[in-house]
């Protein structure tokens, strides 16, 4: 007699997939979830830690900055002209600086947006220190966020043409954190000095407001290199009497509305605002933003507008910043102007 063959109805061959399916679930389900859940970890970045990996770059590009300018292996050349024909250079302190800078914190969140000033195709290995000052590390805890809701600003070299100029007091190296578009971390670096200025908004900082500013008139640092027709936009403002300070690097004219320490303020300006009226790149100011912010201050387009730190790098509407005083009694000094029809 021949064997007799099982044979499945379509019903019991559809019961039977299902439990196996139903089995495997039950075998893998554990494995999947904890792999999914590791997935999304490595998307999320600490942003204490990202402070940290912000001053250890500033610091490092700063290092490559200054060996370069006492070296006096500058390698000048310019990237072209400003849209007030103002020459851009570009050193081997900038690019050297990038480097640092750029691989340090790509390195170490690879899933962040991070934009730079300068572009080139060196890669480093440089790995992050695992080392948080002990300032940053008072900070409470880390609080993390989704890395796709960053975006880093980099300014290996803030002041460039000054640079050139060996007028080293003006040059800075800057990070800048933006969460879904607004400054929440900023780092400004002196390179010649040492100092590193840094704030996490809502945290803390090594910063702190001037115990007195005014607006009647203001002391008002402005561009050097960039004014345009500034210093009349000024003293329709504020009066002829007001006084009006001339100064590279946007890094430098946000820390001359703060209150530095004994040491460093030596060789520092002092100003009440700082206010730009041409176009400037996102990376220049981004990290004085936030540490303007940190300490209850404000930077604004001229219109009163909030500056949105994401999307394309050039920030089209001037700014004001100010910390101490009434921005918005400001503002309403300033007269109309509109940077892209000058």
């Amino acid at each position: 007699m021949a064997p007799m063959g099982i044979r499945l109805s379509p019903l019991g061959l559809a019961v039977f997939c299902l439990l196996g399916v139903g089995i495997i679930y039950h075998l893998y389900a554990g494995v999947i979830s904890n792999r999914l859940a590791a997935f999304g970890q490595r998307r999320k970045v600490d942003l204490r830690e990202l402070l940290a990996v912000s001053v250890e770059a500033a610091i490092l590009g700063g290092k490559e900055v200054k060996a370069v300018r006492e070296g006096n292996i500058l390698k000048e050349k310019s990237k072209g002209k400003t849209r007030e024909g103002a020459s851009e250079p570009l050193t081997m302190g900038d690019l050297l600086s990038h480097r640092k800078m750029y691989n340090l914190i790509k390195n170490t969140f690879p899933q962040v947006t991070v934009h730079s000033e300068e572009h080139d195709n060196e890669e480093d290995s440089l790995a992050w220190s695992r080392d948080i000052p002990a300032d940053i590390l008072q900070i409470e805890g880390g609080r993390e966020v989704a890395a796709d809701s960053l975006t880093v600003w980099i300014d290996p070299l803030d002041a460039t043409k000054e640079y050139t100029e060996n007028l080293v007091k003006y040059v800075t190296t800057m990070v800048c954190v933006a969460l879904e578009g607004k400054p929440v971390i900023g780092v400004i670096h002196q390179p010649f000095t040492g100092f590193t200025a840094w704030a996490y908004v809502g945290q803390g900082s090594n910063m702190a407001a001037r115990s007195a500013y005014s607006i009647t008139p203001p002391k008002v640092v402005v561009s050097r290199s960039h004014s345009g027709k500034v210093k009349s936009y000024i003293h329709d403002a504020f009066g002829n009497n007001t006084t009006v300070i001339e100064a590279g690097g946007s890094g430098y004219k946000v820390l001359a509305l703060l209150d530095m320490p004994p040491n460093e303020s030596d060789s520092m300006d002092q100003a009440d605002v700082y206010v730009h009226i041409t176009f400037i790149k996102k990376w220049d100011i981004c990290a004085g933003a936030a540490i303007l912010n940190a300490m209850g201050g404000h930077m604004t387009t001229l219109k009163g507008e909030n500056i949105d730190y994401s999307g394309e790098p050039l920030n089209k509407g001037g700014l004001v910043a100010s910390v101490g005083v009434d921005h918005k009694a400001l503002l309403e000094k300033l007269p109309s102007w509109d940077p892209e029809k000058h």
